[in-house]
């Protein structure tokens, strides 16, 4: 298992249902989020809950 306590992660496709299962499994380990995603509204939400930071953005 991946440690990632501390560590800030970059999580690419946050907005889709298993990139927001990953944030926040990585949230409960205590890693520092930075999320992105396509779908603003989901990404805000996701971001508040978390207290990550949020940048949206289509990476394709």
């Amino acid at each position: 298992m991946m440690h990632v306590g501390g560590k800030t992660v970059l999580l690419t496709g946050a907005t889709g249902g298993i990139g927001q299962a990953i944030a926040r499994e990585f949230s409960a380990q205590g890693a520092v989020l930075i999320l992105t995603g396509r779908r603003v509204d989901v990404l805000q939400q996701l971001a508040s809950e978390l207290g990550a930071t949020s940048i949206a953005a289509d990476l394709t």
